[in-house]
C-alpha cells in the first residue's frame, strides 16, 4: 500500500535522511525504531507531506504522491496523529473530531459510532475543551480526529509518550484492533520497544539518517534491535 523508496530530505544544509526505504500494508503495524534524532518524525513528514524530500519516490496505492501537498494526501486516505498531539485546546472535543469533516464528501461528514465505541470517555466529554482533557485523553482524541476520515493509512508519531501506563495500555489495544480490521495499513514511530515489539509485523530501524535494519519481527534479533534503541 505504501512504498518509500531511497528517500533522502535535508533541513536546509542539514541531511535528515540519507536513502531511507520501507514499506507498510493493510492489516500490519510496521514500526520506526531509534534513538532521538535519528530521522523517524522526518520519514513521517516526509509520507505525509509536511516536508518535501530531496530526492527518491513515494508510492501509495500505486500512484506516485511525492509531490503532493499535503492535504491531497490526506485526501487520499492517509491520516496521522503528530508527536505532543496538536489537538485544538480551545476546541471542544466534538469540534476537534469534526476538524476533518472537510476532506469528506457531505454524505459522510459524521463522527461514526465506532469512534466513541473505542474511546467511549470521549464520548462522555463531547462538550469540553480539548485542552481541558489529562493528556492520556488528549492522545485519545488525536486518535479519534484522525479516525474520523476513514483512512488507510494511520501514521503514529510516539503515541506513548507522556502517557501514564494504564492509557498506555489501552492504546496499544486499539492499534492492536485497528491492524486486525485489515483494512489499514499502520507506521508507528516510536521509542518504547517493548510496546512496539508486541505490535509491529516489521520494523525498520534508523540511526543516523540511515536503515541500519528492517524485515518482519520474526527474523530480526530482539537484542540487536534493542541496542538501537537504547540510550
Amino acid at each position: 500500500m505504501l512504498r518509500v523508496e531511497d528517500i533522502r530530505l535535508h533541513y536546509g544544509a542539514a541531511i535528515a535522511l540519507r536513502g531511507v526505504s520501507l514499506e507498510a500494508h493493510p492489516g500490519a503495524v510496521t514500526c520506526l525504531l531509534g534513538r532521538n534524532g535519528v530521522g523517524k518524525t522526518s520519514v513521517l513528514r516526509a509520507v505525509t507531506g509536511m516536508h518535501a524530500v530531496s530526492s527518491g519516490r513515494i508510492l501509495w496505492e500505486g500512484e506516485d504522491i511525492t509531490t503532493l501537498p499535503a492535504y491531497e494526501r490526506a485526501r487520499r486516505g492517509i491520516a496521522t496523529v503528530p508527536q505532543g498531539r496538536d489537538i485544538f485546546p480551545l476546541l471542544t472535543v466534538r469540534e476537534n473530531l469534526e476538524t476533518g469533516f472537510g476532506l469528506l464528501p457531505r454524505g459522510q461528514r459524521k463522527v461514526p459510532d465506532a469512534i466513541f465505541e473505542t474511546f467511549p470517555v470521549l464520548a462522555q466529554m463531547l462538550n469540553r475543551r480539548g485542552g481541558d482533557l489529562s493528556g492520556g485523553q488528549q492522545q485519545q482524541l488525536a486518535i479519534a480526529r484522525a479516525l474520523v476520515i476513514r483512512p488507510r493509512l494511520l501514521v503514529l508519531d510516539e503515541p506513548t509518550e507522556g502517557i501514564q501506563p494504564s492509557i498506555i495500555k489501552d492504546i496499544g489495544a486499539v492499534i492492536a484492533l485497528l491492524r486486525q480490521r485489515g483494512d489499514m495499513a499502520i507506521l508507528l514511530v516510536e521509542q518504547y520497544f517493548d510496546f512496539a515489539y508486541a505490535l509491529a509485523q516489521s520494523v525498520v530501524v534508523l540511526d543516523r539518517g540511515q536503515v541500519v535494519a528492517s524485515g518482519a519481527v520474526d527474523t530480526l534479533d530482539a537484542d540487536t534491535i534493542r541496542a538501537h534503541v537504547a540510550i
